[in-house]
Parts: C-alpha cells; sequence; structure tokens
C-alpha cells in the first residue's frame, strides 16, 4: 500500500477505541473495517474439524489531507 493508504491492526491488548485513537494520531482517517476469522483445527476421533478461535480486526486508513 502507499502512503496515502495504510492498514491498521487491532493488537491483542488494545481495544477497538485506542486503536481508532492511534490512526488519528499518525494522520489518518479510517474508511473501511475488516474482519478476518481465526479458525484452530480440532482432532475428533480420526476427523480433523475447523473451529473458530477468535478474529483479527482491521481498519483501512487514509491520510488526512
Amino acid at each position: 500500500m502507499s502512503k496515502k493508504k495504510m492498514q491498521f491492526e487491532v493488537q491483542d491488548n488494545e481495544s477497538i477505541e485506542e486503536c481508532l485513537n492511534r490512526i488519528k494520531v499518525q494522520g489518518y482517517t479510517p474508511v473501511s473495517r475488516i474482519e478476518k476469522p481465526i479458525f484452530q483445527e480440532v482432532k475428533k476421533g480420526n476427523e480433523t474439524v475447523y473451529e473458530p478461535a477468535g478474529r483479527k480486526i482491521i481498519f483501512e486508513a487514509r491520510i488526512i489531507e
């Protein structure tokens, strides 16, 4: 991505509000929110099952001009 657009991921130790403040401090404004699921592999007998284990939240932001 160019310097005009950047992606910011919400870290494990911060809230969404803290991430949005971090985006603002760096001079960007959020334009979209992307949520990606995280799955874990669980073996039940001889079968492998994928279960949801969490989510990753990413904000796409543009520079404030």
